[in-house]
């Protein structure tokens, strides 16, 4: 079994080493050998809670300090859950439905992983 990394593009096993690089025979994409395997990690952006640990699609969050509800009176309390979130991009990257307020925005610094 060959150790040369998959296709970044395509993820085809089907590559191989040219020298200095690397090319894959079935899309033609070309990269470089110290680029290998850092591609894949550097391309998806990692949204963090407020403790540090890593968020999903589909997590339940709870929140760390009253968010007031903009343009409303209405506030977050601290201890809400939060479930079924999904992640966007913005400086709001979490997007949920809070029970009794509805849908909103999030600021992953606010939550904690539930």
């Amino acid at each position: 079994m060959s150790d040369l990394p998959h296709c970044p593009a395509c993820d085809s096993c089907f590559t191989y080493d040219d020298g200095l690089q690397y090319v894959c025979p079935e899309c033609g994409h070309e990269w470089s050998r110290d680029a290998g395997t850092q591609a894949t990690d550097d391309e998806t952006p990692q949204v963090r809670d407020a403790n540090g640990n890593p968020l999903a699609d589909g997590d339940t969050v709870t929140v760390i300090k009253d968010l007031k509800v903009k343009g409303s009176s209405l506030v977050v309390k601290v201890g809400t859950k939060v479930k079924n979130i999904r992640l966007v991009e913005g400086d709001h990257d979490i997007d949920c439905k809070v029970d009794g307020i509805g849908p909103m925005k999030l600021k992953s610094e606010f939550v904690k992983k539930a």
